[in-house]
């Protein structure tokens, strides 16, 4: 096997500025990289603490935008976000607020869809069954069971103008 030479720490803050220029990343990411090319503990905070006295790091502006993206484009909820940004080491006096802020509007126009769209793809014999598994799936997806029961219960995952009418005229 061939050895690698180890990264010098002009080397691995070169490296990680560029990294941080294309797009955010957070403390503990980065911590995470430095950890796996084997760079010093003390160079290691002196890399951090550079890249976040330069703003190439900031683990507010990471978290908020982690989170917006992950509600829009992944359709994630709240738990599942959490869990996620724990994973990333973000501490929680960073997330919670930002987390907060989203209002449950934002997971509902998210869930809705979600939600209808799964609907017919569910085989299931009872009411009951079919809700169960919607439940599962959005739970799986990180929503809270209040979101879920509220989005089950208040609007029809099936719309009334399928089932009735075809050609939309009334006799």
């Amino acid at each position: 096997m061939i050895q690698k030479k180890p990264m010098t720490e002009a080397a691995a803050l070169k490296k990680l500025g560029d990294l941080c220029a294309r797009s955010e990343h957070c403390s503990g990411e980065m911590a995470e990289k430095m950890r796996k090319w084997g760079i010093a503990k003390d160079a290691q905070e002196r890399i951090l603490d550079y890249l976040i006295d330069h703003k190439y790091i900031d683990d507010s502006r990471f978290t908020q935008s982690f989170v917006h993206d992950k509600i829009v484009y992944n359709k994630w909820g709240r738990r599942k976000i959490e869990q996620a940004l724990w994973l990333k080491k973000v501490p929680e006096s960073i997330s919670r607020p930002i987390l907060d802020e989203v209002e449950d509007g934002e997971y509902l126009a998210v869930l809705r869809p979600l939600l209808k769209s799964k609907y017919p793809t569910i085989k299931a014999e009872t009411d009951y069954e079919r809700s169960v598994k919607l439940i599962k799936f959005a739970m799986g997806r990180g929503f809270t069971l209040d979101l879920i029961r509220k989005c089950i219960d208040d609007a029809p995952l099936v719309d009334d103008a399928d089932l009735d009418f075809e050609d939309g005229e009334d006799d």
